[in-house]
């Protein structure tokens, strides 16, 4: 028996000792100081002016992370504010799913499209890059899902969504050789970003009560108690009843 408990306890050791060891492969990309994460955020809404050199990009995914989380309960914020009918629950995994989806995707996306175009860049770096210019699609959110103006919503797509994509798009030319290259690659980015915005304002909540509809059927009318009606007794009766009570007593 011992040398069978022996070797079941040496798997069990090399399992959590390989589990360590992959946890541990993705530490350095969490690695990072609120202070510099706070200055990564800022600095995601300055274009940068020197494209004659590449220039550098964070390798780190905690703060991009943290900005699809926080996209994500922007976008549950804004289903609650809305008109939106909301049944069965929230609507969280709609949510993770859009943000994910697009920062995943999207980063895939342009990453094939810069080895295509020869531009130096990695899939961190990618996905550094487009997580942190998802900063300017929070601020215009949250701002527009509050103050329900569409000339407001225009303003702050076109300056802060705007910075955002500027900012990408130049770290993207610095690191691109050729016009030719650089316009595929950088307007394919920046067309992606902008619409991303747009559709999260106006399309995304009649798209998932859409599929609510699809999914549980069309909106049904609230319940309500409606009293039974109760018969009218008879004079007849009441007399019957009346003298059978007096005789039993």
């Amino acid at each position: 028996v011992s040398p069978q408990m022996w070797q079941v306890g040496k798997r069990q050791a090399s399992r959590a000792f390989s589990l360590y060891a992959n946890i541990d492969i993705l530490r350095p990309y969490f690695d990072v100081e609120p202070v510099q994460v706070r200055a990564r955020l800022l600095e995601s809404m300055i274009p940068v002016k020197m494209i004659n050199f590449p220039q550098k990009i964070a390798g780190e995914l905690y703060g991009p992370l943290m900005l699809v989380f926080t996209l994500v309960a922007i976008l549950l914020h804004g289903m609650k504010t809305s008109d939106t009918i909301i049944r069965e629950g929230t609507l969280m995994g709609t949510a993770i799913g859009t943000c994910f989806g697009y920062w995943l995707g999207v980063s895939s996306f342009i990453y094939f499209l810069a080895y295509l175009c020869n531009a130096q860049i990695t899939m961190v770096q990618m996905l550094s890059l487009l997580g942190y210019g998802l900063f300017g699609h929070c601020i215009t959110l949250f701002v527009t899902y509050n103050i329900h103006f569409h000339s407001l919503f225009y303003i702050f797509w076109l300056g802060v969504g705007g910075l955002s994509t500027l900012r990408m798009v130049a770290v993207l030319v610095s690191r691109t050789v050729g016009h030719t290259q650089r316009l595929i690659l950088c307007g394919t980015l920046a067309a992606l970003h902008m619409l991303f915005l747009l559709y999260l304002h106006f399309a995304y909540h009649k798209v998932v009560e859409g599929i609510l509809d699809t999914l549980e059927g069309p909106n049904m009318p609230p319940f309500q108690r409606v009293a039974r009606d109760i018969p009218v007794v008879s004079n007849a009766v009441s007399n019957t009843t009346a003298k059978a009570i007096a005789l039993t007593l």
